[in-house]
């Protein structure tokens, strides 16, 4: 029998509304909590955890909660199974508290680790990296391995069968939100314009183009009207473009606070230093991240074309480095320069691994 909630309307999967009589954690199961959903992409069965569904605390018992989940998962950790983690909607007044957090995690015992194949946590907060800092000394190294954070629903598309997910209409609600809302009109239509005509362009970013329209198009986006980079008769136009807003904007995309870290990349080993990339990225602000990644998958798109356009993941390293990232006070010191570029090469060369997440194909017209 099912144990999961209502049927859902963005799922066909999920089965009845459990009954009194029928069901021996009703008074927890009735909330939606907890969902089991159809098969990953390898077919393993898929266990939603919703926090949106959580009631206030004083009208759940988080012990009786904790015993469902083990419940749940009882049927099915004999074979491959994904969890998947609905972080938002997590508030002060449904939040668990850390000391029943620390005794869950506890009773999860190998049993339950074994065959966890990974653990999505969708839309997480500063509150998740707390919680994880504080379970740090529990979690081994093989189950921190398991753990995949996932800023956007379109992520898991890539890792599970979509269709079948069971998504509280809440959580739907902000996949739209943050995604094209925040990228700057002068970063997409740029982008979007050197994907189509720029791509095989040699020398892209490094070439300069005429001053005066340079200044004619950055007029046109402070006035608010449109601009047409065909008119302009030069791709380089639209890498200036994008180079010179990057450049001027009043706080790096890459943020103040992770300049430190950024110039500690050479005293992390060669081998570890993908991962400490992709965790100094998944602590950027949401619409950094967004952004950020928005850029970077195209630069990585423009070094696959290298051996035409000449712009390596070093040589576009070199260009963007500093435009990416500056000190708050002052100018980037000579010594800053090789490991904000090395940091930088990373981000482009492994954009798959930094971002856990793939480019969309890209538009090369002739």
């Amino acid at each position: 029998d099912r144990t999961d909630a209502p049927p859902s309307s963005s799922s066909s999967s999920s089965s009845s509304f459990p009954t009194v009589s029928s069901h021996p954690y009703y008074d927890v199961a009735r909330h939606g909590i907890i969902q089991v959903a159809g098969d990953d992409n390898y077919g393993r069965k898929l266990i939603i955890f919703s926090s949106c569904c959580l009631p206030p605390s004083h009208q759940l018992n988080h012990q009786r909660l904790l015993q469902y989940l083990k419940y749940t998962l009882d049927q099915y950790v004999e074979m491959d199974y994904i969890l998947i983690y609905f972080h938002y909607g997590l508030r002060s007044s449904n939040k668990p508290s850390l000391k029943w957090l620390q005794k869950a995690y506890g009773e999860f015992d190998r049993k339950y680790k074994k065959n966890l194949k990974t653990l999505y946590v969708v839309h997480p907060t500063n509150f998740i990296k707390i919680v994880c800092n504080i379970f740090k000394p529990l979690i081994s190294h093989k189950f921190g391995k398991k753990l995949k954070n996932v800023n956007f629903l379109d992520e898991l598309r890539e890792h599970v069968n979509f269709e079948q997910l069971i998504i509280p209409s809440d959580v739907l609600s902000i996949r739209e939100k943050n995604r094209e809302a925040v990228i700057p009109p002068v970063m997409s239509q740029t982008v979007t314009y050197l994907k189509q005509k720029g791509l095989k362009t040699e020398g892209l970013f490094r070439r300069s183009a005429r001053v005066q329209l340079i200044k004619d198009v950055q007029k046109l986006y402070n006035l608010g009207k449109p601009v047409n980079y065909d008119e302009c008769g030069d791709v380089h136009v639209a890498a200036v473009i994008l180079k010179t807003f990057i450049r001027e904007l009043p706080e790096p995309l890459l943020t103040f606070r992770v300049y430190s870290q950024v110039l500690d990349i050479l005293n992390v080993e060669s081998i570890l230093r993908v991962a400490k990339c992709r965790q100094i990225m998944e602590s950027l602000p949401e619409h950094h991240f967004i952004v950020v990644k928005y850029l970077l998958c195209f630069l990585h798109m423009v070094s696959q074309e290298s051996i035409v356009n000449r712009m390596s993941a070093s040589n576009l390293a070199c260009v963007f480095g500093v435009n990416l990232l500056w000190p708050r006070h002052g100018s980037i010191s000579l010594s800053a320069l090789t490991p904000i570029n090395i940091f930088t090469e990373i981000l482009i060369e492994h954009f798959h691994a930094v971002f856990d997440s793939h480019c969309p194909p890209g538009q090369v017209m002739p």
